[in-house]
Parts: C-alpha cells; structure tokens; sequence
C-alpha cells in the first residue's frame, strides 16, 4: 500500500508512531503521572512514622516521658505592702499584706549519674526507654536580701522550702530525700510556687534567722528515676558540673551546651559538662518568677542509629530521577536497536520502580535497611530485566539493561549511605549519565529515525 492511497488519519497515526518528538512527549507525560504513586509512596512512609511515633509515645506515657531536671532551687518568702486607696466616701488608705517569693541558686551544682537504656516493643516498632540513677550535690550559700533593701522582719525564714523539678513525677522508683547540712528532710509533692519550677517536690528546710551566720549550706540527694529519649538538665549552679555514663552507644548531645569532654566507644558513652553562671541568661538570686531558665537546657538523646523511615524517605526522593533514568534507557535501546516500545510497557515498567519503595518500606520494619534495599532491588531488578527479555527479545540487550540498573541502583544507595555528601555524588552521577547520554547520541540522525513494528 503506498502513502498516497492512505487516509489522513492512516498517515497521522504513522507519523505518531515513528515522530521521536511524540515519543519524548509521551515519556515526560508518563512520567508525570508516575508522580502519583511516588507520591503515595512517599504518603505511606510518612504513616509508618506517624505510626512509630504513637507506638514511642504510648509506651514513654506509661514507663516514663523525657525528663528534665531542674534546681535545687532555694526559696524563701517574705512579706510586702502596698498601700491601696479605700475608696472615695472614706478618703482613706489601708496597707495590704502580701507574701512574695525569693529564689537563690546554688553556688556549686553537681550531677553525676548512669543511664541504662532499654529497647521496648509495641508491635513491630522499637522504643528506646531508660532508668536513671543520678546524685546531686553542691553548696548554697546563705540567702541575703540586702541588695533588695527587704528589712529582717518581713523574711519569713521558717517556711524557707527547697524544689527540685522533675518533668514526669509518675516514673520517679523511690522516695527522694535531701541531706541539708547533715539533716535530712523528705520530700513531697507539689510546689508552693510555679515561679521556677512548673512541675517538681518540694521540702521545707530550718533557715532560721540566727541560721544567717552560716555562710555555706552542703546538700545532696539522689534521684531514682524512669525516662524514655532523652535526658536534660538546668544549669542552676553559678559552677555546673554534670558527668553522665551509659551503656548506650548512639547518644546524641543536644541543647545550649555542648560536653566539654565525651568519649564514645562499643562500652557506651561518658560526658562531662562544664558551665558558668556567666553563660546563661538569669541571675543567682532574683524575686518572682523568671522565664529565661529552659532556654539553657542541655542533655543527650538516646537515639536509634538506623531509622529505616528517613533512609526509605531519603531514597523516594530520587524516585523520579530513577523513574526518568530507567525511561531514558529504554528508548535509547528503542531508537538505537530499531524497536517499538508502547507507552503501557513504560508505565508498567515506571510501576515495577514504585513498587521497590514498598518493599524497601516494608522489608526494613523487620530487618536491617542494607538487607531490605539489597532484597528489593534484586527482586525489581530480576522482574524488570525479565520483562525486557520478552519486549526485545534480544539477550544481549537484556544483560545490559541489566547492568545498566545494577550500577543505577548502586548509585542511588551510596547517595542514601553518604547523607552529607548527597548532593556531591548526585550532581557528578548526573554529570556522568549526560556525558554518556551524549556521547551514545552523537551520531544519531534524529530527523531520520525509523523502527520496526516487531
């Protein structure tokens, strides 16, 4: 049959068969849609964490949630007051009593303590939770309220009390007592002010006024106590020291301030930390409540060395470079070796690379991440190459095809691995793929290219 006797649409549906322009466009088109199921993907690994994140936070409200510890803090009332106008019948003033609140801060603070971390499971998910054994003591000196011209009389030195501030009270194991000058005094719930301290126990102390001549007053105490993720503290002390030791091999050092000195090795992590009352924000001594205190918080985290979600996000992110890479393979094999491709092997072949990142995502929640993508990729490498043997039916084009996803897939998993180098080896991998791509199309005849009908 000659192109005279065909139709207009005979000859229009031959132009779009061999028109390499229709093709390009109906690849990107392709593409394009496959954004759809990328996107689920990416929607599905967002749940599972979402998921994890209920599971941790599910098992920390029953052992015990992040903890933070804040003070001792040493608080002593005393009476105002203010003149306030009756009214106008009566022309007259009455004086109002009022008690308000002085706080004093240790002048040496120091915490020393062991975290011994657990894994607890809720279904299939692991949470890092831990007990904590710590000891604090120090030195306060005596209060004084010179400097706030406050008269003698009106310091109520017998209801003087000391808090100590806890973020979850429900996991503390036993009771807590303070050696106050070599007395000891228990502890009990509840605060008499939130100035300071929001959430933590509290004990009265015999500060007396002939106590004034004291300049020191030694302390200590231990704390028992269950937590989950991390652990924090305060520095209260116009000197804090703080030496923390676990078992746990993965800390992450977080807050204002960094340890001073660290060492991590397979027996687990110790970490000193040094800090002044010249690196915070908030005086030793100061009336009424404060606000500036949390800002200096500092601690470790416990956390998990491999979390599976962010690598498997991290790797859908290049879902549609790999999708785009995969295309353009097959339609340089396509115009190079003469053969016809239909848009719905593309999209086939676009949703065998989707369904890689629901295997990774589900393989990883019960083994090891390397093993999960190692498994996955085979598995969607071998199904892919099998599909082309059968749509060239050509061995050698197979094999390469082949190899061709081997090296593909090993490209994207060392972008995965090297988190800091990503974008280095993501722009020379992208560098190397042009070069290639162009230096196979150097000699293609674009405006005379044919395939066969196979």
């Amino acid at each position: 049959m000659t192109t005279n006797k065909l139709s207009f649409f005979e000859r229009a549906n031959n132009w779009m068969k061999s028109s390499i322009t229709i093709k390009l466009i109906t690849i990107g088109i392709l593409i394009l849609l496959l954004l759809i199921p990328v996107s689920m993907v990416k929607d599905l690994i967002r749940e599972r964490e979402y998921r994890q994140n209920d599971a941790i936070k599910e098992v920390s409200s029953k052992w015990g949630e992040q903890q933070t510890i804040k003070g001792p803090v040493l608080t002593v009332p005393y009476k105002t007051f203010t003149k306030v106008y009756e009214g106008e019948k009566s022309d007259k003033y009455k004086v109002v009593e009022t008690i308000e609140y002085a706080h004093f801060l240790p002048d040496n603070l120091n915490i020393k303590g062991d975290i011994s971390p657990e894994i607890r499971y809720r279904g299939i998910y692991e949470v890092i939770v831990y007990n904590s054994k710590i000891k604090i003591y120090g030195d306060f000196s005596t209060p004084s309220f010179e400097e706030w011209k406050i008269k003698e009389d009106n310091i109520i030195w017998e209801d003087a009390f000391i808090s100590l501030g806890l973020s979850d009270l429900r996991s503390i194991q036993k009771n807590i007592s303070i050696k106050w000058d070599n007395q000891q005094f228990y502890f009990n719930p509840g605060i008499v002010t939130n100035d300071v301290i929001n959430n933590g126990i509290s004990t009265k102390l015999p500060i007396v006024k002939e106590a004034s001549i004291k300049t020191k007053h030694e302390y200590s105490l231990d704390i028992n106590f269950n937590g989950s993720t991390s652990l924090n503290f305060i520095p209260l002390g116009k000197l804090t020291t703080v030496n923390i030791n676990s078992t746990w091999k993965s800390p992450s050092f977080i807050g204002a301030f960094l340890p001073d000195n660290r060492e991590i090795n397979n027996d687990g992590f110790s970490a000193i930390w040094e800090i002044l009352h010249l690196n915070r924000s908030f005086p030793q001594s100061f009336r009424g409540s404060i606000h500036a205190i949390n800002e200096s918080s500092f601690g470790v985290n416990l956390i998990v060395p491999v979390d599976e979600y962010q690598k498997s996000l991290r790797s859908a992110k290049y879902a549609v470079m790999f999708i785009a890479l995969t295309f353009l393979i097959f339609f340089f094999v396509q115009i190079l070796n003469k053969v016809r491709i239909h848009p719905i092997q593309y999209i086939i072949v676009g949703l065998a690379l989707c369904v890689f990142y629901t295997l990774l995502i589900a393989l990883s929640e019960h083994i090891a991440f390397n093993f999960s993508y190692l498994i996955s990729s085979i598995s969607i490498i071998g199904l892919i190459t099998s599909y082309a043997r059968s749509i060239f039916s050509n061995k050698k084009l197979t094999v390469i095809i082949g190899l061709i996803l081997i090296l593909l897939y090993l490209f994207i998993y060392s972008i995965i691995q090297m988190e800091d180098y990503a974008l280095l080896m993501g722009s020379i991998g992208l560098f190397i793929v042009l070069a290639i791509i162009m230096y196979l199309s150097r000699k293609i005849d674009w405006y005379d290219i044919k395939t066969e009908e196979k």
